[in-house]
């Protein structure tokens, strides 16, 4: 028998809140529960100490929860948080409104922090350590140095490139947690209750499907159930059930890996114009008429970790589960670099 559709009714929520799918404490997140344990303890006994909490550092790739974290945190130990970007600090005189203004232990969140000038990141030592900056006044013979003392606060960073912090600033965060993808399970349950949060009725696997097919990464699984949500809107009745989330997700030529059209016509060059590698990937993006840095970025990280292509010291090359999911037959061995010589020529 059919499942019965799962309803929810429209004061669930405030009509304020329906568009905000992230989890505000972090008792309500799923997923990355070994960094959920470890930080939810340094914030207990941060909180029974009544002192600030070590300085904190998140790393992982985009859409994983590092924002979701830093401003959990602060809800949960009842402070006030100030929200920078490292890509606006261009100079140390742009932090002092931040650590001046900085209440006691409360946080102070940079995203992006690896894109802070070394400059930036020596003004900040003092303040991590002992919390007081140093701030020259005029210029030449005239100029005066006064040592600003500062109220203990908690510095969060997060970045997505971690070798791009020099080691003096990473080695001043007490605790750093990197930040993995989510399995299909977790984030099932996570687009399950946005769907509550969006008032969506939905029934059976719907939102296993959506979590299928979204990379192991909350942030594109909101945006794909947005997007499933829209399109029952406009060709069903409202209700996304498992063929509707399906078809949906077709139509913007996501398949069941998660892949889209552009990742598909990657591997279908290579496969077809290279005979599926080794090739360089200047090749590859001259030939898609694409910038080599959006391959390198925005293709292929999700095709290396689900082991669709390998990086040789030759270049790219496609594996076998690349020829499965293509669908067609790897070419015979040695075969892959004469076909490649052959267009050389």
């Amino acid at each position: 028998m059919p499942r019965e559709p799962i309803l929810h009714p429209e004061a669930a929520l405030p009509v304020d809140e329906d568009r905000d799918l992230r989890p505000q404490r972090m008792r309500d997140m799923v997923g990355q529960r070994d960094v959920h344990e470890r930080l939810g303890i340094a914030v207990d006994a941060a909180s029974k100490r009544g002192e600030p909490l070590g300085h904190i550092l998140l790393d992982g790739p985009p859409g994983l929860g590092k924002t979701t974290f830093a401003t959990c945190i602060p809800r949960d130990m009842g402070v006030n948080v100030q929200i920078a970007s490292g890509a606006t600090l261009a100079a140390p005189k742009d932090l002092l409104p931040y650590l001046t203004n900085i209440e006691e232990n409360s946080v102070l969140f940079i995203d992006e922090i690896h894109r802070m000038p070394k400059t930036v990141e020596e003004f900040l030592y003092p303040a991590m350590e002992d919390f007081r900056i140093d701030i020259t006044l005029g210029e030449g013979v005239n100029a005066r140095i006064i040592n600003l003392q500062l109220k203990p606060f908690t510095l969060i960073g997060a970045t997505t490139r971690t070798g791009l912090l020099s080691a003096p600033l990473r080695d001043r965060f007490q605790l750093r947690e990197h930040l993995d993808f989510y399995s299909v399970e977790e984030l099932s349950e996570i687009v399950t209750r946005n769907m509550r949060k969006l008032r969506v009725d939905f029934e059976g696997e719907a939102a296993g499907e959506i979590a299928l097919r979204s990379r192991g990464t909350p942030r594109l699984a909101n945006n794909r159930l947005r997007w499933v949500r829209d399109f029952a809107l406009s060709r069903a009745d409202g209700r996304v059930s498992t063929a509707i989330a399906r078809s949906a997700l077709d139509m913007l030529g996501i398949d069941h890996l998660g892949l889209d059209p552009q990742d598909r016509k990657y591997l279908e060059t290579i496969a077809r114009v290279f005979g599926g590698g080794p090739v360089g990937v200047e090749a590859v993006a001259h030939t898609l008429n694409l910038a080599t840095d959006t391959l390198v970025d925005e293709v292929e990280p999700f095709l290396l970790r689900t082991e669709l292509v390998v990086r040789t010291p030759r270049g790219r090359r496609l594996t076998t589960a690349a020829y499965d999911h293509l669908g067609i037959l790897p070419p015979p061995p040695g075969e892959a670099s004469n076909a490649g010589q052959r267009r050389m020529f």
